[in-house]
């Protein structure tokens, strides 16, 4: 077995989906905002 060093990950590819997942989220939240106030402006 390998031995591993401590901090010699590669975290390029886990990052950018972290960051991914994190835009993802804050534009689903905002469009449910939006279409709430939608739905109270329309009166529903």
């Amino acid at each position: 077995m390998a031995d591993h060093e401590i901090g010699s990950m590669d975290t390029r590819v886990q990052e950018k989906t972290y960051e991914g997942f994190i835009k993802f989220t804050t534009r689903s939240v905002i469009a449910i905002i939006v279409f709430f106030v939608f739905l109270a402006l329309v009166g529903a």
